[in-house]
Formats: structure tokens, C-alpha cells, sequence
């Protein structure tokens, strides 16, 4: 029978200028609730099983790949889903950075809940690399080299970072997380990963996703995928109404916008770390896609 959320009691939240993190392997029955909301942002990352999230109005049920993140200042519950016999998952409660609004808002189902499904398979396995990392860096003291991550994740064993160091690196990997989740659009990655869709696009989709500065071109994408370049581009167009290059631009142009918002790298070495070889072509389909040019872009942006 679903869990009430009207009959639990509220669960005390971490303290919100901390990085809490932890991984849970709950069966059915497991149900956290807040009528406040919390302080702090909840990241969370579906390993194994569903879990159900519910942020105001607005839900989501979360399976395996599925980060689904929960605002502040907003009454939440989440369970283990109706029907599931486990949910394992990563969660983090911290302060976000201010860039990270932005990256998500594209995927914001209402109620300050985001929902970044599906995350496009290739990235998965670093996106669980880089949460076992964050958990072994919060657990750092500040005293001899930080822990190595657990190759298995330690149910219920919470960790806290203390300390600047374990901070900074704790939320540089709660950053690449959310980064790698979010570098395809909603739409892009719901065309490119839906079941219909032919699996060799699903594939170069998720390799443009994983690193959109490599030097791919439409020759290079092909092959991976055992296609000629004109077949590639005849499928591209059928799932995504786009061509390769163009999806490979985009996504290109996301991860400079990221860049300038979250470094002080100059304009040409952004254009180079996005796959721009030429920082004058860069700023010219920066600005036409932004309406600004990058300079610009990254003033108002911090």
C-alpha cells in the first residue's frame, strides 16, 4: 500500500551550508517527508529499482539513470515507488552553485523539481564514477590523501564534508554530474534515446553528448556506428530534424556557455576546450545563437 505523506513525520534535513552526502538501498515502506522543504538543494541519482518524488505539485518517478533534483524552500516527499521492491540511489543536499539553475532549468517539471531523463547512456558510468568520488572526498579530513572511492557503494554510510578542501572537491564532482546529465537538451536527448528510434543515432547522439569539444566529424561519427556519412545524416535528420553537424554545434556552443559562466578562461581558450578551432568563427555562432557575444554573455551571466 503507498505510503501517506500526510501520516509521516518530518524528517529533519541536513544542516544547508554542508555537502551531505550518501547511498541508500531502500525497500518498500522507505518514505521521507518535509512539509517545509528544506534549506539546502537535493540532487538525487536512481541506481537500481523506482523511486517516486513529489516537490509542491509536481512528481516524478525516478528509475535507474535518472538524476532528479528538488529545490529549496518547497514541501517534499519521496518513496520508494508503488510496486518496486528496492531503490537504491546517490543523494547529495548542499547550497548549488549559481550556474547550475540555468542548467537546469530546461528540465524543470514544476514546483522548483527538475527531472533530467533520460540522461543519455554513455555518460551513466561517469556520472557514477564522479558520485563515488564525491562521497569518498567528503569523508576527507584534511590529513594525508583523500580516500579512495568505494568500487561499491556502502549502503546508509553518510558522509559530511569539513573543510574547504573536501568542500571544493566534493561539489567539483556534484558539478561535472550535473554538467554531463544536462549537455543534451530535453528535446534533443527525448528524440534521440526514444524506443523507436534507430539505435546507431542513439549511439552518436550519446558520443556528442559524452564530449561535444572531440574532433568528431560527420566521417569520424559514421564509423563508429558502421554507417556511411550520407546514411547518418538521412537517419539523423528522420529522428532529431537536424544533421549531425548541427546537433554537434549546439551542444558544443552549451558547453562554452557553461565555460563562460563558471570559469575565467579567456573567449579563445573557451572556443578551443568547446572544439571551436577558430575563436573568430566561435564568436560568430555564439553570438547568433545567444544574441550576444561571449564577452557579453559572460558578464551577464555572473
Amino acid at each position: 500500500m503507498p505510503v501517506n505523506a500526510a501520516d509521516l513525520p518530518e524528517t529533519p534535513a541536513p544542516p544547508p551550508g554542508l555537502v551531505t552526502a550518501g547511498y541508500f538501498d531502500e525497500r518498500p515502506g522507505y518514505a521521507v517527508s518535509r512539509p517545509s522543504g528544506t534549506e539546502s538543494w537535493l540532487f538525487t541519482w536512481t541506481a537500481v529499482g523506482r523511486g517516486l518524488l513529489r516537490q509542491g505539485a509536481a512528481r516524478a518517478e525516478a528509475g535507474p539513470g535518472d538524476l532528479v533534483v528538488l529545490g529549496p524552500g518547497v514541501p517534499h516527499h519521496y518513496a520508494t515507488a508503488a510496486g518496486a521492491e528496492r531503490w537504491a540511489f546517490w543523494w547529495v543536499h548542499c547550497r548549488a552553485r549559481a550556474a547550475w539553475a540555468a542548467w537546469l532549468r530546461p528540465h524543470a517539471a514544476g514546483g522548483r523539481l527538475y527531472t533530467v531523463v533520460p540522461v543519455p547512456a554513455a555518460v551513466r558510468p561517469r556520472i557514477a564514477a564522479a558520485f563515488r568520488r564525491l562521497h569518498a572526498d567528503a569523508r576527507w579530513s584534511g590529513e594525508g590523501a583523500p580516500p579512495d572511492p568505494d568500487p561499491r557503494p556502502v549502503p546508509n554510510r553518510v558522509a559530511v564534508a569539513h573543510g574547504a578542501a573536501a568542500t571544493e572537491l566534493a561539489l567539483g564532482s556534484l558539478e561535472e554530474i550535473v554538467l554531463l546529465a544536462t549537455a543534451v537538451p530535453p528535446a534533443a536527448a527525448a528524440g534521440a534515446t526514444g524506443a523507436g528510434t534507430d539505435p546507431r543515432v542513439r549511439r552518436v547522439a550519446a558520443l556528442i553528448a559524452a564530449d561535444p569539444a572531440a574532433p568528431h566529424t560527420v566521417e569520424s561519427l559514421a564509423a563508429r556506428v558502421a554507417l556511411s556519412p550520407s546514411r547518418l545524416g538521412h537517419l539523423f535528420a528522420e529522428a532529431l530534424g537536424d544533421t549531425p553537424m548541427r546537433v554537434l554545434r549546439d551542444a558544443r556552443l552549451r558547453h562554452a556557455a557553461r565555460l563562460l559562466e563558471v570559469t575565467d578562461l579567456p573567449v579563445a581558450r573557451v572556443a578551443a576546450a568547446s572544439g571551436f578551432a577558430s575563436p573568430f568563427h566561435f564568436s560568430r555562432v555564439f553570438r547568433a545563437r545567444y544574441g550576444v557575444p561571449p564577452g557579453a554573455y559572460r558578464v551577464r551571466h555572473r
